[in-house]
């Protein structure tokens, strides 16, 4: 009867898979930030680049 009550009881705290979806989550939030600032920041960011690229091809 103890055991019983002891596997009744143990298999209520098995929360191992909630973690797992929370790191889902988080890594997918990051994601979505990521692809967001490389759209919105992607042309200035080339720019800039090909500003720096012109400048030193004149120079040398």
């Amino acid at each position: 009867m103890l055991t019983r009550i002891r596997t009744i009881l143990y298999t209520g705290k098995k929360d191992t898979g909630a973690s797992a979806v929370e790191y889902g989550l988080l890594v997918a939030g990051i994601a979505l930030v990521v692809i967001a600032a490389v759209f919105f920041l992607g042309g200035a960011v080339s720019d800039s680049f090909n500003e720096v690229g012109s400048a030193v091809s004149s120079a040398g």
